[in-house]
């Protein structure tokens, strides 16, 4: 991202240093990812120290500080999903995209994170895909969802 749209985006909060989480989530938004450079580029437009806005970026799990897929794959791995078979679509979603948990592919299509509940229990096991959930999966349909995103 460029210094041009990082202004802008600050601008859109007043330039006011209290805005400092939602700058970030919106430029993470549109790069699905904090990069050194735009996180440098904060600190000098809101006059925050960089150490502080390092210390926010890698408090929240929100934020990424390594770039990101376009397409965010969450496996639910609480009891319900566990036991239902969540670990077999694991297996599944990285076996097709050749990434593990914490891991982002080369070509920065799917970032892989497993989560320890989505709230959708009764749909076990359940994929969460750029905020769209996917439940009831098998390796097939797994497999099948997949080779949905681009």
């Amino acid at each position: 991202m460029n210094d041009d749209r990082i202004d802008q985006i600050i601008q859109n909060h007043q330039s006011e240093a209290s805005s400092l989480i939602q700058v970030l989530l919106d430029i993470q938004s549109e790069d699905r990812w904090l990069s050194k450079e735009a996180l440098s580029r904060v600190s000098e437009k809101l006059e925050v120290p960089q150490r502080r806005i390092q210390h926010i970026a890698t408090f929240y799990k929100a934020f990424s500080l390594s770039p990101k897929g376009r397409h965010e794959v969450h496996i639910c791995m609480g009891t319900a999903c566990h036991v239902r078979g969540a670990g077999r679509v694991l297996e599944k979603v990285e076996d097709v995209t050749g990434i593990r948990p914490g891991e982002t592919d080369l070509d920065l299509k799917f970032s892989l994170e497993t989560v320890n509940c989505l709230g959708c229990c009764a749909l076990g096991p359940v994929m969460e895909i750029n905020g769209t959930t996917h439940g009831r999966l098998s390796a097939a349909d797994t497999t099948d969802v997949l080779q949905s995103y681009e």
